[in-house]
């Protein structure tokens, strides 16, 4: 290893780019509101939704300032966290790896200008628009630098067997959603979020550090690979009575819950197949009061224009990673949902 550059801890980033009064103030709102969702004392459904990568501020903010006009139509009924997703996963390991790499895709890895440029975006998000966001934890070493603006992690399907973030999970203080693996096994899944709610005590950035556990973990579920390769979804009623009897099974865990992931292996990564996913989910609630208390929201990839492109084409709002449905199928899909639920 050669060691480049010496990072600024959490702690100085932080003091550099300091978030108001006025933005903790909706952040803590934001959380109760979202926890409440969780424990059943509010009612209204959950949608994670936004860019697959936030790869340009310019457009992240453009779609952010028309979600948030589309909040104020469905608030009664509807709650949404935007993706604003920094970190990208790759399975071979190389390719664009997010804002927190490459702040500018078109240019080479500089981490120290990432750091930055991610933590001001997120700022720019909740100053534009009152929106806190969910980010992937990637990276659990990282959280910290964006721990005070955001409202919801998710931990992926080829990290949710990992100690770190489970652990890590456990001392966040806000929803913790965990994929099953890529592999489909729900009993990882149920794993670890029994060690995301438990308390824990290990070591993290150089410190001993203990957690009183996270009682707002719950699964996400994303579809699954086979041997072959081959995608399979997970989404269907008798995919969520299986989960359901997990929790049933696990009578210690707290606040039971499920996100179904409409895009990845449940739509073997054809985008427009999330409008149809998210409608089927939408029935399977309204048929079972049961599932109607545990799926408590989707979570969609969407963006300014429909489906990706190669990093340099420059069509402004399309994703340089997984294809999304672009504003006006977004738009349509949020309000039929809006009616059905």
């Amino acid at each position: 290893m050669e060691f480049k550059e010496k990072l600024p801890t959490p702690v100085e980033l932080k003091e550099r780019f300091p978030v108001l009064e006025e933005i903790r103030k909706i952040k803590n709102d934001r959380d109760d509101q979202i926890i409440d969702i969780f424990t059943g004392n509010d009612d209204r459904f959950l949608m994670i939704i936004g860019p697959c990568s936030a790869d340009n501020e310019d457009a992240v903010l453009e779609y952010m300032r028309r979600l948030r006009t589309l909040q104020d139509k469905v608030s009664d009924k509807i709650f949404i966290i935007p993706r604003v997703y920094t970190n990208k996963p790759r399975t071979i390991g190389v390719g664009y790896k997010g804002m927190l790499h490459q702040p500018d895709p078109t240019k080479k890895e500089d981490l120290m200008e990432g750091l930055i440029a991610i933590r001001k975006m997120h700022i720019h998000v909740v100053e534009e628009t009152g929106f806190t966001c969910a980010e992937e934890m990637l990276y659990p070493e990282n959280h910290r630098y964006l721990s005070d603006l955001l409202s919801y992690v998710a931990v992926g399907a080829r990290s949710v067997e990992n100690q770190q973030h489970r652990l890590t999970a456990s001392g966040i203080g806000i929803p913790a959603g965990m994929k099953n693996p890529t592999g489909g096994d729900i009993s990882v899944m149920i794993n670890s979020i029994i060690a995301a709610q438990n308390p824990q005590k290990f070591i993290y950035r150089g410190w001993e550090v203990s957690t009183p556990g996270n009682a707002y973990s719950h699964a996400i579920l994303r579809g699954y690979v086979d041997k072959f390769g081959r995608s399979h979804p997970n989404y269907h009623y008798e995919d969520l009575e299986m989960v359901h009897s997990f929790y049933e099974n696990h009578p210690e865990l707290s606040n039971p819950a499920v996100i179904v992931d409409c895009n990845h292996s449940n739509s073997g990564k054809k985008y427009m197949e999330q409008i149809r996913i998210a409608k089927d989910v939408i029935h399977s609630r309204r048929i079972d009061s049961d599932m109607k208390k545990l799926v408590k929201g989707l979570m969609i990839e969407s963006y300014l224009e429909d489906g990706n492109q190669k990093i340099g084409d420059g069509v402004f709002g399309r994703s340089i990673t997984d294809p999304c449905l672009g504003w006006k199928k977004t738009e349509k899909l949020m309000l039929e949902i809006y009616n059905e639920i």
